[in-house]
C-alpha cells in the first residue's frame, strides 16, 4: 500500500509538472490580451482537475498493465516462428487496439460524408496491415527509411486526387488514431518482439511501429476519399457553453461522464480478451501478475474517463473561445507566439508522450534521457503550431507545410543514427493525441471562424503539423548526438596518444 501511495503521488508531481503551465498560460491570456465568459473559465478549470487526475491514473495504468501486456504478447507472439501466425495475429491485434481507440470515434465524426463504422473499419484495417509490415521489418532487420520513403511517396501520390477538403483531415487522421490506447501496447509489443533477436540493431528495432502505423490510417482516408468523393462536408467548431450557476457546471461533466465510460470500456474490453485467451493458451502467468495487470487496468479505464472527459468537456470550449478572441483583436498576430508557447507545453500533458520517453530512455539505457526527449518534442510541436497559426491567419494550404516537412525529414532519415530516425517518426504519432484535439484544433477552429476561413481546409491540419515537426527536431537531436560521439572518440584517441611513450609512438 505504502509504494502504491508512493508511485500514485510520483504520477501526480508529473501531472501537475506538465499541466500547470497550459493552465498558467491560459488564465494570464484570460486576464489580458483575451477575455473569456465565467462559464467557460469555470469548465476549463474544472476540466484541468479532471485532467491532472486522468493523467495521474492514466501513467500509473499504462506501467502496470498496458507495457507488460504489450511486451508479453509480443514475446509469445514470435518464439512460435512461424510467419504467418505472426502476420494474422498482428493484424488481428492491430485492428483489435485501433477499434479501440477512443480518438477514432473523434476522426469518425469530423468526415459526414463517410459512414461512420465504414471509416472505423477501413482505418482499423489499415492500421493492422502497416503493424504486420512494421513486426515484419523488425523481424527481418529491413530498414525503416526505405520503407517510409516509399510509403511516403504513395501517399503524397493519392493526396493530389482527392479533394481539398478532405487533404487536412487526412493527415490529421494518422495523429490521431494512435492515441492514449494504442501508443503504450504497440510501442511495448515492438520491445516484446526486438527481444527474441540477438544482434545488435535489435533494440534499435524496437522502436518505429507506431511510425508505420500511422501511416494506415492517413492511406485508408485518402482511398475513401476516392472512392467516396465527398462533397459540400459540414464541419462544425466545438459548442461554446453557458453555465448560470454550479449546478449545471457539475451537470455539464457528469451527463458527459457516461458517454467516456461507455467509450473507454468498448476500448479496453477487446484487448483485455486477447490478452485472457493468449494467457489461457500460452502466456500462463502467476496469479500476482495478472492481479497487478488487472489492477492496471482498471486505473487506465479511470485515467482515460477522466482525462477525456475533462479535455472535451473542459479544453475544447476554451480553445475555440480563445481563438476566436485573439483572431479578432487587432494584434491578431499574437496568436503565432502565443501557438508557440502553448505548443511547446501542451505535449508535456499528453498522456502517450510520457510512455514513449520513459521507454526510449529505458532501452537506450540513459543515452537518451526523457529530458532531452522532452524538449526535442517541445519544440518540435512548439514550431509546429505556431506555422499552423500563420496558415490559418493568412489561409495557406496545408501541403505547402507538410511537403517540404516530409522531405526534410525523410532526407535526414538516411543520415542519422537508425534509432533517432525510428523514434522521431514514432514520436509524430505520440504528440499528437488527445490534447491536440480537443485544444489545438478548437484553437484554430476558433481564429479561422473569426478570420472568415474555411475550417475544412484552413483549421484542419493541425494535428498534421503537430505530427510532421518532431520528425525533424527528434532527428536533429540525433545529428547533435552523432557530433557529440565523434568528438568525443577524437578527443579520447589524441589524449591516448600523448600518453603513449616517445619509444612507442617511434615504433608506430
Amino acid at each position: 500500500m505504502t509504494i502504491l501511495k508512493e508511485k500514485l503521488e510520483e504520477k501526480l508531481k508529473e501531472a501537475l509538472k506538465a499541466v500547470l503551465p497550459i493552465i498558467g498560460i491560459v488564465m494570464v491570456l484570460c486576464f489580458t490580451a483575451a477575455p473569456i465568459t465565467a462559464s467557460i473559465l469555470l469548465c476549463f478549470l474544472l476540466g484541468a482537475v479532471l485532467l491532472i487526475v486522468g493523467m495521474m491514473f492514466f501513467t500509473l495504468g499504462a506501467e502496470l498493465a498496458m507495457t507488460p501486456m504489450g511486451e508479453r504478447l509480443g514475446v509469445s507472439m514470435t518464439k512460435s516462428k512461424n510467419i504467418w501466425l505472426i502476420a494474422g495475429l498482428s493484424f488481428i491485434l492491430g485492428f483489435i487496439i485501433t477499434i479501440s481507440e477512443p480518438d477514432l470515434q473523434v476522426l469518425a465524426e469530423q468526415v459526414p460524408s463517410v459512414p461512420n463504422m465504414t471509416l472505423i473499419v477501413a482505418v482499423a484495417v489499415g492500421v493492422g496491415i502497416f503493424l504486420v509490415i512494421a513486426l515484419l521489418r523488425m523481424l527481418f532487420g529491413i530498414p525503416l527509411p526505405h520503407l517510409l520513403v516509399f510509403f511516403y511517396l504513395l501517399v503524397f501520390g493519392l493526396v493530389f486526387l482527392v479533394p481539398d477538403s478532405f487533404k487536412a483531415v487526412a493527415f490529421d487522421s494518422g495523429g490521431v488514431t494512435t492515441g492514449p490506447m494504442t501508443v503504450p501496447f504497440i510501442m511495448a509489443l515492438g520491445v516484446g518482439v526486438s527481444s527474441i533477436r540477438n544482434d545488435s540493431h535489435a533494440a534499435d528495432d524496437s522502436f518505429g511501429l507506431v511510425a508505420l502505423c500511422s501511416i494506415g490510417p492517413i492511406l485508408a482516408v485518402l482511398v475513401l476519399a476516392l472512392i467516396y468523393n465527398p462533397q459540400n462536408n459540414v464541419y462544425e467548431a466545438a459548442a461554446i457553453p453557458e453555465i448560470t450557476d454550479s449546478v449545471q457546471l457539475l451537470r455539464l461533466f457528469v451527463d458527459e461522464l457516461p458517454k467516456y465510460m461507455k467509450e473507454i470500456a468498448i476500448a479496453l474490453l477487446p484487448i483485455a480478451v486477447f490478452f485472457a485467451v493468449f494467457q489461457a493458451v500460452s502466456l500462463k502467468m502467476s496469479k500476482r501478475a495478472l492481479a497487478k495487470i488487472a489492477v492496471g487496468l482498471v486505473y487506465t479505464y479511470i485515467g482515460l474517463v477522466l482525462f477525456l472527459t475533462g479535455a472535451n468537456v473542459g479544453f475544447m470550449p476554451a480553445g475555440t473561445y480563445l481563438g476566436q478572441v485573439l483572431a479578432q483583436a487587432s494584434y491578431r498576430w499574437v496568436l503565432i507566439p502565443i501557438g508557440a508557447l502553448m505548443g511547446y507545453f501542451i505535449v508535456k500533458a499528453e498522456p502517450a508522450v510520457y510512455v514513449l520517453n520513459h521507454q526510449v530512455e529505458e532501452i537506450t539505457d540513459g543515452n537518451i534521457s526523457a529530458g532531452a526527449m522532452g524538449i526535442s518534442l517541445s519544440m518540435g510541436v512548439a514550431a509546429s503550431v505556431a506555422l499552423s497559426m500563420l496558415r490559418v491567419l493568412f489561409r495557406i494550404p496545408v501541403l505547402y507545410f507538410l511537403i517540404p516537412g516530409y522531405v526534410i525529414a525523410l532526407g535526414l532519415s538516411f543520415v542519422v543514427p537508425r534509432i533517432f530516425t525510428a523514434i522521431a517518426f514514432d514520436s509524430g504519432g505520440v504528440a499528437s493525441g488527445p490534447m491536440t484535439a480537443t485544444f489545438l484544433l478548437p484553437l484554430a477552429q476558433g481564429a479561422c471562424l473569426a478570420v472568415g476561413g474555411d475550417l475544412e481546409t484552413d483549421a484542419f491540419g493541425v494535428v498534421a503539423m503537430v505530427a510532421m515537426t518532431p520528425l525533424i527536431t527528434i532527428q536533429i537531436m540525433g545529428l547533435i548526438y552523432q557530433l557529440k560521439q565523434k568528438r568525443t572518440r577524437l578527443t579520447g584517441a589524441e589524449y591516448a596518444y600523448q600518453q603513449l611513450e616517445e619509444d612507442a609512438i617511434i615504433d608506430l
